[in-house]
């Protein structure tokens, strides 16, 4: 029957997000609390995390599974759900009640779910996991095709907690899209400065260096988003004799 052929979908997709959520903590480092089933849980009104995302200025929300922390570089919303149905449950339900087919682009989708188990890349493999949840929420394809959608932010301490002159770490890799942010640590000021010599061809230097710029406060930070793929060599100029200097990896 109708009823029961949408079940069926719910449960498959249920599992199917369950599976990718979890390769996708795994992937990335996530800490995912695992919940003792010998202790009763109350989930009549239990808080669930939102993961916010800007896309062209407009706010889009989806939830994360129950249990896992908001990702390293992201804010979250928290909100409380009635009754026992988790909040990526409900949004499946409701994407199926109101004709999932008008609100789901399922070749995007299989696409994405393909890649996911394909390929070899693990920029790849995490945009298609991030882009087949946001379809699988009623996120729009439009929306999910965007390059910002999977996008991530990575931080890098200017002077270790011991005070030490470097970069921590001092070699990082991203994908093609995201960004680093460098947040002055200790043994300041800082400054992150590209050696011409030691960047893709076409990548102005310039515009990715802080020229005539430090950071002089612990906490003042400096954003960066790559775009071009290879491997960036900068350094900290006021402390590049005492060898502060950093790689930065971009796939």
């Amino acid at each position: 029957s109708i009823n029961q052929s949408i079940n069926q979908s719910i449960m498959k997709l249920s599992l199917l997000f369950v599976g990718i959520f979890s390769a996708q903590a795994a992937e990335s480092g996530l800490r995912v609390e695992r919940l003792d089933s010998a202790v009763p849980i109350d989930e009549t009104n239990s808080e669930h995390l939102d993961l916010e995302i800007e896309i062209d200025g407009e706010r889009q929300l989806f939830p994360l599974l129950p249990g896992t922390r908001c990702p390293t570089g992201h804010t979250c919303r928290t909100r409380t759900i009635s009754g026992n149905q988790s909040p990526m449950i409900n949004s499946l339900k409701g994407n199926i009640k109101t004709n999932l087919a008008a609100h789901m682009d399922w070749i995007d989708l299989n696409h994405n779910l393909n890649t996911v188990v394909m390929s070899d890349n693990r920029c790849s493999r995490r945009q298609a996991m991030a882009r087949a949840a946001g379809l699988a929420a009623g996120v729009a394809a439009s929306v999910v095709a965007s390059p910002a959608y999977a996008a991530e932010t990575k931080e890098v301490l200017m002077g270790s907690d011991s005070g030490l002159l470097a970069f921590v770490p001092q070699k990082i890799t991203v994908c093609a899209g995201d960004s680093v942010k460098w947040i002055n640590n200790k043994s300041g000021p800082h400054n992150v400065v590209f050696d011409e010599e030691g960047i893709p061809a076409g990548v102005d230097q310039e515009k990715i260096s802080m020229i005539d710029e430090q950071l002089g406060e612990e906490g003042e930070s400096f954003v960066m988003k790559f775009d071009t793929a290879g491997e960036y060599a900068y350094y900290c100029e006021p402390h590049r004799g005492a060898g502060m200097q950093g790689v930065l990896v971009v796939t």
